[in-house]
Parts: structure tokens; sequence; C-alpha cells
């Protein structure tokens, strides 16, 4: 594994997910709302879905710290008697234990608590076999997030760069989104990559240590 690739993994994990450095823009503004408009949802459930990358894991992120919520992810097991309010991530055909799941519906309901829950795709297109799950599910309100276009990236990677003390101009950021993957989760770890190499390499950013970074060069130059 390169250099560049090993800051990738061991960096990626320290990103934020406050409210303060979720950068708003037209692939999540609708979803950001719904986040910002609880405990005020129709039947206290909400559904976030959208690609890898897209926000969704953020958004939950917030949601739980103003909630207090649990996550629960994937097929993990569910709990039977909720006491506080849940989000079940990372949702996928086939549901997990629908008659548990919705237990847990009925049962976060009956006691006001709040049920947030993300996949990548809406529930229309989930396969559900009992009736009065998929009756429930289909009447919760849903978010489509999309990959964030350039304007997005752009003011997310300045964001990040700014928040690190660095002083990156347009022609970089222009080189960065014409060759790195298109989702937020990346843009934190490219940049986060990037301040580590000049840090390691006593340096300024500069196109050259950009182009090194996103080719795995690092350790080369």
């Amino acid at each position: 594994m390169s250099r560049a690739a090993q800051l990738t993994l061991d960096l990626a994990g320290r990103a934020s997910f406050a409210r303060e450095d979720f950068v708003v823009g037209e692939a999540n503004r609708v979803a950001l709302g719904w986040i910002d408009r609880w405990p005020d949802w129709p039947g206290g459930a909400l559904v976030l879905h959208g690609p890898e990358g897209s926000g969704k894991s953020h958004l939950g992120a917030i949601w739980i710290e103003r909630s207090r919520a649990v996550r629960i992810v994937g097929k993990a097991p569910l709990p039977a008697e909720p006491s506080t309010s849940i989000l079940l991530e990372d949702l996928a055909s086939p549901l997990p234990d629908e008659a548990a799941m919705l237990h847990l519906y009925n049962r976060l309901s009956a006691a006001g608590l709040s049920l947030l829950m993300t996949g990548r795709t809406p529930p229309a297109a989930w396969t559900v076999a009992l009736p009065d799950l998929r009756s429930r599910l289909l009447s919760v309100p849903a978010a489509a997030l999309a990959l964030p276009d350039d304007a997005l990236l752009r003011a997310l990677l300045r964001k990040l760069f700014v928040d690190r003390q660095l002083a990156v101009g347009d022609r970089i950021l222009e080189f960065m989104l014409a060759r790195m993957e298109r989702s937020c989760a990346n843009a934190r770890a490219l940049v986060a990559s990037i301040d580590q190499a000049a840090l390691a390499g006593r340096r300024e950013v500069t196109l050259p240590l950009v182009a090194a970074v996103l080719a795995g060069e690092v350790a080369s130059i």
C-alpha cells in the first residue's frame, strides 16, 4: 500500500461530523432541511437515501447529536423495548427481521420516539413481505441525497483547507476536482493526506505536491 493510501486510511476516521462542518449544496439541501426540522417529522420517522459518499452518515451523526439516538448498522439485532430514538443505518433489501422492525417502528411511535433510516435506495425499492411494515415504510417521508456537484465539492475542499490553516488557490482546487473521487468522505481524506504530506516535507501545498498525493507518489517527492 502506498504512503498516500495509508495516510488516507489513517486520517479519514478523524473527520468531524458536526453540524457546522456540513457543507450545504443542491445535492443535500432538502435532506438537511428534514434533519433540522426534527422532531417535527410526520409519524416521527424519516428515510434518507442516496449513493455512498453523498453525506448520509454525516446527517445521521448530526441527528444523533441532537436526538441522543442509538445507531444500529446493517443487520445488527433490533431492540425489543427501545428507550431512545433509533437510527437504522445502511438498510438494504432484503431487510433484516421484518417482524422485529415492525415491532420497533410501532414501539417507537407509541413512545413518542423517532426513527431515522438510511440506505442507498428509497423504501419503494425495498423488498418487504409484511404488508403492515411495507405500508408504514411507504408512508414515511423520504429525502434523497446525490453525490456532490462541483460547486459543493469546491466549497467543501476550500473549507477543509481553511480549517487546517492552509492557503490553497483556485488552480489547485480545480485540479483536484478534475481528478478526485467525487464524495464528501474522500474530500476529507484527501485534504488530510495533503496536509500530512506538506507537514512531513515541511513545504507549502503546491500543485506538484497535490498531484503526487493524488497519484500515490508522496514518498518520491
